[in-house]
């Protein structure tokens, strides 16, 4: 009984341990990628401004146009990828029902080639893609999954992406801006804050990740912080020759 016991505790803890994150879903990649975006893209126009000798108020409407546009243009890029990819495995998976309305036992003995290529017996093979190959829905899913490496219940929302992406660029974007926003009449405080945010993002990506969150940050604020010195120097070029 002793035994008994600690093996179901056993799978009891595997059970609860033995979960694994969404690397499937439709937000994060959006979200990470627009947040940091806005980021750099917002803080690089706004340097280049006011390496240019601009004033604190051209810079706080480069800063808000670059936040509007950035986060428009993004969202529908986003939208517009995401549904044309949803289409095209869509287009898929109603070719592949079509072949199993037409052409059943061919696509049964297909199923059960994958399983024997798999290593399963001949003959168990050929009795798991039979009694698998009953249901259409389910005979659909199991083709799309082993000929696709998809999951039909589980493809991308363009909306989700969208609306992701729309939100993450706007909130880093808004960081560089929020000093001046508060009163601030110079660039270094948009600046210190946007390098934090993205040290921040950084980190925050590693929570999902394999990678210490030093390194992600570091990583993260070192790209950033190059976009933002250049851009500079540029705009402080292209001041001065104008």
């Amino acid at each position: 009984m002793a035994i008994i016991d600690t093996e179901a505790a056993l799978h009891v803890a595997h059970r609860d341990n033995h979960t694994h994150r969404d690397v499937n879903g439709g937000w994060l990649r959006p979200a990470v990628f627009g947040a940091m975006d806005g980021l750099v893209s917002n803080l690089a126009l706004m340097t280049g401004v006011a390496g240019g000798t601009a004033g604190r108020e051209a810079v706080v409407v480069a800063g808000l146009a670059g936040l509007a546009a950035g986060a428009f243009s993004m969202a529908a890029g986003e939208y517009t990828s995401v549904a044309s990819q949803r289409e095209l495995v869509e287009a898929e998976l109603d070719v592949e029902r079509s072949e199993l309305r037409k052409h059943p036992k061919d696509e049964e003995r297909e199923l059960a080639a994958l399983y024997e290529a798999r290593g399963v017996e001949p003959d168990l093979a050929r009795e798991v893609a039979r009694q698998l190959s009953r249901d259409p829905e389910q005979a659909l899913e199991i083709h799309a999954r082993e000929e696709l490496g998809i999951d039909p219940g589980d493809l991308p929302s363009p909306t989700v992406a969208a609306v992701s992406s729309f939100g993450s660029f706007a909130l880093g974007a808004l960081l560089p801006v929020l000093p001046y926003l508060l009163g601030a009449h110079v660039l270094w405080p948009a600046v210190l804050v946007a390098l934090l945010g993205l040290f921040a993002c950084g980190a925050l990506v590693a929570k999902v990740t394999a990678r210490s969150w030093w390194f992600s940050g570091l990583r993260q604020l070192a790209l950033g912080g190059a976009a933002a010195g250049v851009t500079y120097a540029l705009g402080t070029l292209f001041g001065a020759a104008v």
